[in-house]
């Protein structure tokens, strides 16, 4: 089978890629609104780049209607967010941040996440998330259809047993993240083998 993606609309582009590269890592990302509102949603266009300068991506699309969302009127206002990877013990709760809200309304508030203070930037970070990097914002592409936001990680916060400092490598036994398979459906990453 052969497509040309050219010959096919942008939204059929969107369902294939989209449901062919996987499973994909989940940005739970956390930023402050105009009136200081804590938004938080998660974005499955996400990944790292690099690590001189350490930095990760995050692709937003435009909403149908042609606007913005929150997440991305603010990284470019407040140049600065919080990008939490979601684990299985927090996938309900970040998937439910995915919903559509006032700019006014916290997700945290509605879904029972606890924000606690970051160290270097402004958004608060949130308590129950494995990892969270505070980031800076470093550069923004866009396109027709997406912001991109490219962030420069400035600290990073991760459960207490999740890192062995010594040898620098994450203890992958206490680590069980979730990645976006396509549509509302989610995988586990405890299924795993080595090479």
């Amino acid at each position: 089978m052969e497509i040309d993606f050219e010959a096919i609309t942008e939204y059929q582009r969107y369902k294939l890629m989209a449901s062919l590269i996987v499973p994909r890592p989940i940005a739970l990302v956390t930023t402050l609104g105009v009136d200081g509102t804590v938004n938080a949603a998660p974005f499955s266009m996400f990944n790292m780049l690099g690590e001189e300068p350490p930095i990760v991506m995050i692709s937003i699309n435009r909403l149908t209607d042609g606007t913005l969302k929150d997440t991305a009127v603010n990284i470019p206002r407040e140049k600065e967010f919080v990008v939490h990877l979601a684990d299985e013990a927090i996938a309900q709760q970040m998937h439910r941040c995915g919903e559509r809200f006032s700019p006014d309304v916290s997700e945290l508030d509605e879904v029972g996440f606890t924000a606690l203070a970051s160290t270097r930037v402004k958004p608060p970070r949130i308590a129950q998330a494995p990892v969270a990097f505070e980031c800076e914002l470093w550069e923004t592409l866009e396109t027709a259809s997406r912001h991109i936001f490219i962030g420069k990680v400035l600290v990073l916060h991760a459960r207490d047993e999740l890192i062995d400092r010594d040898a620098w490598r994450v203890r992958l036994q206490h680590y069980f993240p979730v990645g976006r398979f396509g549509a509302s459906d989610y995988v586990t990453t405890r299924d795993r083998f080595e090479l």
